[in-house]
C-alpha cells in the first residue's frame, strides 16, 4: 500500500466526518485539529481508517503523531510490518 492511497483513505474518512471541508484544502502537513476537527472527531477518523486498511494496534501508539502526514507515515510503517 502506498502512502498517497493511505492519504486518500485518511482524507475520505475525514471528509466523512466533516463534510463542510473543502477537499483541497486537506494537506497532509496539516493536523486534523488545524481542520476542525475535535478530539472525538479526529479518534473516528483514525478507527475509520485503521478499519479500512486492517490495521490493528493500540491507539496509545498514535501518541507522538502530529499532523496527517505522521499518520500516514505511521499507518504506512504499520502496514509493511503486518505485509513484509
Amino acid at each position: 500500500m502506498t502512502k498517497e492511497k493511505i492519504f486518500e483513505v485518511i482524507k475520505h474518512n475525514l471528509l466523512g466526518i466533516l463534510p463542510d471541508l473543502d477537499p483541497a484544502s486537506i494537506e497532509p502537513l496539516q493536523s486534523m485539529r488545524d481542520l476542525g476537527a475535535n478530539s472525538i472527531d479526529r479518534a473516528d477518523v483514525v478507527i475509520q481508517s485503521m478499519e479500512e486498511l486492517n490495521l490493528k494496534f493500540p491507539l496509545h501508539e498514535l501518541g507522538a503523531v502530529e499532523n496527517i502526514q505522521g499518520l500516514i507515515d505511521f499507518f504506512h510503517t504499520k502496514y509493511l510490518g503486518n505485509n513484509p
